[in-house]
């Protein structure tokens, strides 16, 4: 039994141009929500959280609506192609009311200071030390709102000092007093014009409910063309795909300075169509190379040649198969699981951009290219090894992992040596790529296992509605842990991540059965 990696890559282009979406909405929206609105990091968590509020109806609907459609196309292709269509192009119209706020800022003339002059006063009254900044030559002032940006020669408080040892590091009264005046100055900007932020919410509306209807049919075609002993080797493929999505969006990122603080009042216009053209390549590598219904029959047959259990080849094959009392167990313990990574993954997720140019001083793309480059380097390891030792033990050993990168990575702020960041983050950040690929390779081949005939969209729902669940309620809460302090961010994803370890500890059910040595390990490669 072999995998045809060559099919899995090319079914993978689905998820790749999904992956490219989502890192540059995770990475963007919270900088445009915070620095062109003014809005504050419990709100923005909000509005982040609206995905996957969307997510709970969307995907499990669209994921078993997809299981009853019949189409010369496929099941899950005419989802992906008209859902992704869509969603490239609103992603670009996103770009328009961000350049209409923006445009609202640059024009505020000198005498429009008194907005972050009086955000000013009240910051320096709960900072007296910042006084020695020379606070009264920013007072008196009141340059508009682009002369906060942090550049040296337009405010006499930096963004790094050196220190006596000639090592650099965050001026810490530069987060404590020009980012938060500089956003207060924004919120000002918003309240007395208000169009463009509710035309960004409409259209970011319209964006979310296009990504929502073909993300489920997406993921589940991978399980339709794949037998199950292989869907763990064949999921670190697809992840492989999704990642190495994300990594264009992250350089892409790199090369336009989003990470930047002093570009915190960019345009993205230029940066979103670049993005909406990567979907496009990818969706069209995908329709051309993919071919659905014949690669669904040949793996139905080879799943009777075999005697495994295999999803329906069309909608008028369905087979409802009820779970014990103990697979429940283990689906719901499993479920759990996914609702407490994800609540831990998520927060650093959405606000590492924020916390990143906040709180360190740091391009964010740096450290999240190392992320994601080490998550590619183990993805195909990891798929290999579950195949040998099974789903459960590689993900408790990825929990393990997570857990203890974030548990460090609470320890670095905008105090630490510079050395320190510079050498401790990226080991951390690496260490956090390979524990996340180790649990996603895993996790959902072992929802989609306890499923039967024709229900694999309807256990998709199942794993996408505990993941957006918390992904739901994580931007919130952490959100509002951040406006109290942003050193909670990493902490909070530990002990939930902690919690994550403790469910699948009980998890039962799910696991891979390989039946014959064949399954074991195959060769890379396979014939098309």
């Amino acid at each position: 039994m072999k995998l045809n990696y060559k099919r899995v890559i090319f079914v993978g282009f689905a998820f790749f141009l999904i992956s490219a979406f989502w890192q540059a909405y995770d990475t963007i929206i919270p900088k445009i929500l915070t620095d062109k609105f003014g809005l504050s990091q419990a709100i923005s968590g909000a509005i982040m959280a609206l995905d996957n509020i969307f997510a709970l109806v969307l995907l499990p609907v669209f994921g078993a609506l997809s299981d009853k459609v019949s189409s010369r196309f496929g099941r899950r292709t005419p989802f992906i192609v008209v859902g992704a269509v869509c969603a490239a192009v609103l992603l670009v119209t996103l770009s328009l009311p961000d350049r209409a706020q923006l445009r609202n800022i640059e024009a505020a003339t000198a005498t429009e200071g008194e907005a972050y002059t009086e955000s000013l006063g009240a910051i320096w009254d709960e900072n007296p030390s910042v006084h020695d900044w020379r606070s009264e030559d920013l007072l008196a002032g009141k340059k508009p709102l682009q002369e906060l940006i942090g550049r040296d020669e337009f405010t006499s408080i930096p963004m790094t000092v050196t220190e006596e040892n000639g090592t650099s590091k965050t001026n810490p009264e530069y987060s404590n007093v020009v980012v938060p005046a500089r956003q207060a100055y924004a919120a000002r900007m918003t309240a007395q014009n208000g169009a463009p932020l509710v035309v960004f919410m409409i259209l970011l509306f319209l964006t979310l409910v296009a990504m929502g209807t073909f993300r489920s049919p997406a993921v589940a075609l991978m399980p339709d063309v794949t037998v199950k002993p292989l869907r763990s080797k064949a999921n670190a493929v697809i992840n492989l795909m999704g990642t190495a999505g994300g990594i264009l969006v992250l350089l892409l990122g790199t090369v336009f300075g989003t990470g930047k603080t002093v570009n915190a009042l960019m345009s993205y216009t230029t940066f979103f169509s670049i993005v909406a053209g990567i979907m496009m390549v990818g969706l069209a590598v995908f329709v051309w190379k993919v071919r659905e219904p014949q690669w669904a029959a040949d793996m139905q047959e080879e799943s009777e040649r075999l005697g495994i259990d295999a999803p329906a080849e069309s909608a008028e094959q369905t087979e409802v198969r009820t779970l014990s009392r103990a697979e429940r167990i283990s689906l719901l313990l499993i479920l759990a699981s996914v609702v407490f990574w994800f609540m831990g993954y998520n927060a650093v997720t959405s606000k590492y951009s924020v916390y990143a140019s906040t709180v360190l001083n740091v391009d964010y793309n740096t450290t999240l290219l190392i992320a994601q480059a080490a998550a590619i380097v183990a993805y195909l390891p990891v798929g290999m090894l579950s195949s040998r030792l099974g789903r459960k033990k590689m993900i408790l050993g990825g929990v393990v992992i997570l857990a203890t990168s974030f548990f460090f990575a609470s320890f670095l702020s905008a105090e630490s040596p510079e050395l320190v960041k510079q050498l401790l983050m990226p080991l951390l950040f690496a260490l956090a790529g390979i524990g996340w690929a180790t649990i996603n390779v895993n996790s959902y081949p072992m929802v989609v296992e306890l499923s039967r005939g024709s229900n694999v969209g309807k256990y998709t729902g199942f794993y996408y509605t505990a993941s957006m669940s918390a992904q739901v309620v994580t931007p919130i809460l952490s959100g509002a842990f951040l406006d109290l302090n942003f050193r909670t961010l990493f902490p909070y994803a530990t002990v939930f991540v902690v919690l994550a370890f403790v469910t699948m500890l009980f998890v039962k059910h799910g696991d891979s059965r390989p039946e014959a040595k064949e399954v074991i390990l195959d060769a890379v490669g396979g014939d098309d």
